[in-house]
């Protein structure tokens, strides 16, 4: 048989040859293409998001976090008290004792402190106090304004693609159900005859 009668043809395929492009695929449901389409724009929502949302998210609570710390920098302060009673026990863990301290407009205030175990009455100590001269806490650092930043930053990244991935199984699970749905009621069509095909 000659080249010109043979039904293999030579040279390079058609364009047309071999498995079909994805939108000329004659299987693909409509679900199917909203599915891939949906999963395209998650996975960029997922890429781009995460960070964006992470990055704002960290930054602002960072910077949020700077201003409590340069305002309780500026509204506290150290002073030298003195212990009024014996601090009893021992191990490392602080406990509450009273002291007392001269402010700085000479008057004789009293509060109750976190000081050491062991601390012997009438020892100086070193406590944080308010612009009213409360016993307080020590300010804020930006260490602390860092670990917020952080874990703000990855709480947001973790509520991305937690959110992504409900986004996807939710669109997964309503196609689904309609594939379901339209598989029973093309078989409740088909059945009938193709089953009459084998009765006597």
């Amino acid at each position: 048989m000659s080249a010109q009668g043979s039904p293999y043809t030579s040279g390079p395929p058609s364009r047309h040859d071999g498995h079909a492009s994805r939108g000329a695929n004659p299987l693909r449901r409509p679900s199917d293409r909203f599915e891939w389409w949906c999963r395209r724009v998650l996975l960029v929502v997922l890429l781009l998001g995460l960070p964006a949302a992470a990055v704002s998210a960290g930054t602002t609570a960072y910077e949020a976090s700077m201003d409590t710390v340069r305002a309780q920098a500026a509204e506290r302060h150290q002073v030298t008290a003195r212990l009024t009673s014996d601090v009893k026990g021992d191990g490392w863990a602080t406990r509450p004792a009273q002291v007392r301290w001269t402010d700085a407009a000479g008057v004789v205030r009293t509060g109750a402190a976190l000081v050491e175990p062991g601390t012997a009455k009438g020892d100086t100590v070193r406590v944080w106090v308010d612009r009213e001269g409360d016993v307080t806490g020590p300010p804020a650092s930006e260490l602390n304004a860092t670990t917020s930043g952080w874990l703000v930053g990855g709480m947001a990244a973790f509520g991305v693609a937690a959110a992504s991935g409900a986004a996807w199984a939710g669109t997964r699970r309503v196609l689904d159900r309609r594939r379901y749905a339209q598989w029973d009621a093309k078989w409740n069509a088909v059945e009938p005859r193709w089953s009459a095909r084998f009765r006597p």
